[in-house]
């Protein structure tokens, strides 16, 4: 690695990190005689700095603010550099010397979440998760539910919102012109009886609640429908890749990140999208009303069998797939969960995760040329042989310790297969070890490094 003198922006200023780093000596300072190292990350929206060991002196709410406005001057630089987010590591010296070094960004890495090391490394540009990747299963039977009935749904929203402003055919159709897809004969009812648009209200300020209740969510807009595909559920890698798409034969909704048949039309008003769907599961209606968690990284839920159900308060009963007694495609063996490396593996396999273990390192001798496992994760120091990865011919996301890591880039044995990489390490582990690591990893791809730039200064003696 190769530290780079700063240049000019006033992100690379040591003036605009002097106040994090008069703060973070004040608050992590063990003696007058010894230096004080931290690490930290800074976000355009968010920051992870080290605890104070103490408490400020006065204890006043200006203590407080001088923390804020230290962060907000980094911030401001971030937005004019164009950047998200920056990790840092510091020393200070007793006599207030301090060597700051900026590490990244890198568009090959993702941030780390709460931690100045590195987040997944992304070995290839563009790549997408496998669960990402999947389309909906056709499901040629699929018509709608016998519920469905777009003339008693137009009707039932008539009575209730008899002021309510229409959409236009010539409307709808742009709706579909925009979206590529035919909407089924309920959401065009829906939207014949309301397009949804605030300025139709005027100065009813009661006329968004009333809709509300009239069609049983926060409805969208005409002109705001979306699809919604696995593009606009966006997971980071390291979560993503631990998941795998499963829909059952008795399922009612495919589990899959998203669908070009998810047509999402409203909010329930705590952040899930209600959408109808025109790519149901094995056992489901096409046009059926599925909701996407804001908190799950896959999957729907049904709500309603239709549209006309859900405005008639006629909410399906009905839950997702069992699966019967296949083994599961993703498997965690740890204390709590499967025993060993033989109780996970099966031909179906996808993601090997292995947690916290208290008995011998595991071989992944059982789960060698299994055709289907492309995601290991293992806590540092589970693996007895780490050149045992070597076996996994479909890997595309890799996350190990340190100690692994060493192990397969020093034999030259890092999977060529990966897409993504991930380096597991505990919080107190130092950053630029970290990020050497990871230059050297991101190097065998030929990707963006991790650019270190050393800022130097004096904060001056501790008064």
């Amino acid at each position: 690695m190769v530290d780079q003198k700063p240049s000019s922006p006033p992100l690379h200023d040591f003036a605009t990190w002097e106040p994090v780093l008069r703060l973070l000596r004040a608050g992590n300072a063990r003696g007058q005689d010894r230096s004080v190292r931290v690490a930290g990350s800074i976000g355009r929206g968010s920051w992870s700095l080290p605890r104070q060991r103490r408490l400020p002196a006065s204890g006043r709410v200006d203590d407080i603010q001088d923390k804020f406005d230290a962060v907000k001057r980094v911030q401001r630089a971030l937005a004019d550099a164009g950047v998200d987010d920056i990790s840092f590591t510091a020393e200070i010296s007793p006599a207030g010397e301090a060597v700051l070094r900026l590490l990244g960004p890198s568009p090959a890495v993702e941030p780390g979440i709460g931690t100045p090391h590195p987040g997944t490394l992304l070995l290839v540009e563009g790549a997408l998760p496998e669960p990402c990747r999947r389309l909906p299963e056709p499901v040629p039977g699929a018509v709608p539910a016998p519920s469905a009935d777009p003339g008693l749904l137009e009707r039932t929203l008539r009575e209730r919102l008899p002021r309510a402003v229409g959409a236009t055919e010539a409307e709808i159709a742009a709706a579909e012109a925009r979206l590529g897809v035919t909407l089924p004969e309920e959401l065009k009812a829906l939207y014949r009886v309301t397009r949804a648009r605030w300025e139709d209200w005027g100065d009813d300020h009661e006329a968004a609640q009333r809709e509300c209740m009239a069609v049983g969510c926060e409805l969208f807009a005409l002109d705001d429908l979306y699809i919604a595909d696995a593009s606009s559920r966006h997971c980071r890698w390291e979560f993503a890749a631990m998941e795998a798409v499963v829909t059952p034969p008795d399922a009612a909704v495919q589990g899959l990140v998203g669908s070009p048949g998810w047509v999402v039309f409203g909010d329930n008003g705590g952040g899930d999208r209600l959408a109808v769907d025109l790519t149901p599961g094995p056992r489901g209606h096409a046009g059926q009303i599925v909701m996407i968690g804001h908190e799950e990284n896959i999957g729907a839920a049904l709500v309603a069998d239709s549209l006309t159900d859900m405005v008639l308060n006629r909410l399906s009963e009905r839950r997702g797939g069992s699966g019967g007694d296949r083994p599961p495609v993703v498997a965690h063996v740890n204390i709590r969960s499967l025993p060993g490396i033989e109780a996970a593996a099966h031909p179906g396999l996808e993601v090997l995760s292995i947690g916290v273990w208290d008995k011998a390192p595991l071989s992944l001798a059982p789960v060698a040329g299994l055709p289907r496992l492309r995601t290991l994760a293992a806590y540092p120091g589970t693996l007895a042989d780490p050149l045992e990865i070597a076996g996994l011919t479909g890997l595309e996301f890799l996350d190990l310790g340190p100690q692994e890591w060493r192990t397969l880039l020093d034999a030259g044995a890092v999977p060529r297969s990966l897409s993504a990489a991930a380096i597991r390490v505990h919080s107190d582990q130092d950053p630029l070890a970290v990020v050497a690591l990871a230059n050297e990893i991101l190097a065998l791809w030929d990707r963006p490094r991790i650019i270190r730039t050393v800022l130097e200064g004096s904060l001056g003696a501790v008064p």
